[in-house]
């Protein structure tokens, strides 16, 4: 997860989707891009962990559509206070669908953000303040392990963004707390959004073995890539960029506890800087109704399409969450996690 605004699929045979990630992963020749990979079943690995990300005023029928296909229901949540110093309680609207996901046989677990409404954005500066006292730190840990235990969620999903290298003690030091206050079968996992080399993880305040050693899951956000404001138009999270972030994370943090983060969404660029984010059925809506035809890119792995007016769209569907479901699967990874449940297509168990 990476934005509030962030939102949300057709699937391929998975003939031709095996290919295209042999082709990626430089796995095989020519003579074997038509090979899927065998599924993780067949090749005695567990089954792929799937969360699904989930906006604390979303219906409650959100999570009930895709119960079946999801391990984990990860709600925001919880924002730290403006001076580090504290944290919010959960909304009822958050309690709402732990009860529903709990009741649909789902683990469940309450976000700790940065995110800010008055800022418009990751409080950078909030999160500095948490993150360099030791004493802002125990507050909010005691704040959240209590939340967590009292209100009956799993665990506890770390999302601090826009950090600075400096933060990096603290992030750590903070993930080992909750860890050790949290009772034994509660988890602590972390959104980290996708770099492609070790030192720009470093830069932006990332430890990745002291951080894969604190948690229990480490989710990387590999999307995001491109987006209004920050970017020209192009592919939220093209499978290739997503592999190349992977493998960094990997010489640092255990396959085993490593997800792959999916879009669920689409954005609109209304400009080359400018432009707003969608759901998938938005994206498709846009398009019926320019009377255009959207372009599926098979290296990116997403869709796009360009409107009369020129406005560009690029999303990712159903038919892109079962490539990087493969793709978690060649890595031998934990699982993936989508942002966001209620954006994106419906999920397939």
């Amino acid at each position: 997860m990476s934005t509030s605004t962030r939102p949300a699929r057709t699937n391929r045979a998975h003939r031709i989707v095996g290919g295209t990630l042999a082709l990626l992963l430089g796995l095989a020749g020519p003579a074997a891009a038509s090979a899927a990979p065998a599924p993780a079943e067949e090749a005695g690995a567990s089954p792929l962990a799937v969360t699904g990300y989930v906006i604390q005023w979303a219906r409650p029928a959100v999570v009930r559509r895709d119960a079946d296909a999801l391990t984990t229901a990860t709600v925001a949540g919880v924002e730290i206070a403006r001076d580090g110093a504290s944290v919010g309680t959960s909304t009822r609207a958050a309690r709402r669908l732990l009860r529903t996901a709990r009741g649909s046989g789902l683990r469940a677990e309450l976000i700790l953000s940065n995110y800010s409404e008055r800022v418009g954005g990751f409080d950078t500066r909030a999160a500095d303040r948490l993150l360099r006292s030791a004493e802002n730190r125990d507050r909010v840990v005691d704040s959240v392990v209590d939340q967590v235990v009292g209100q009956g969620w799993d665990g506890v999903n770390v999302d601090l963004e826009a950090l600075r290298a400096r933060d990096a003690h603290g992030l750590v030091a903070l993930l080992r707390a909750l860890d050790d206050r949290l009772p034994a079968d509660r988890e602590v996992s972390i959104d980290v959004s996708a770099r492609t080399s070790e030192q720009s993880y470093r830069d932006a305040g990332y430890r990745l073995s002291a951080i894969g050693e604190a948690v229990d899951v480490f989710q990387l956000m590999a999307y995001d890539l491109h987006g209004p404001t920050w970017s020209r138009p192009g592919p939220i999270g093209p499978l290739d960029w997503q592999r190349r972030a992977a493998e960094v994370v990997l010489g640092s943090v255990p396959a085993g506890k490593l997800d792959l983060g999916v879009a669920g969404y689409g954005y609109r660029w209304t400009g080359r800087l400018t432009g707003r984010s969608l759901t998938v059925s938005q994206a498709r809506a846009a398009v019926e109704r320019a009377g255009v035809e959207a372009r599926y890119d098979g290296e990116a792995g997403e869709w796009t399409a360009t409107l009369p007016g020129g406005d560009v769209l690029w999303w990712s569907d159903a038919r892109s969450y079962e490539l990087r479901r493969e793709l978690a699967t060649a890595l031998g990874l934990h699982g993936v996690a989508l942002w966001r449940l209620g954006s994106a297509d419906r999920l397939v168990a």
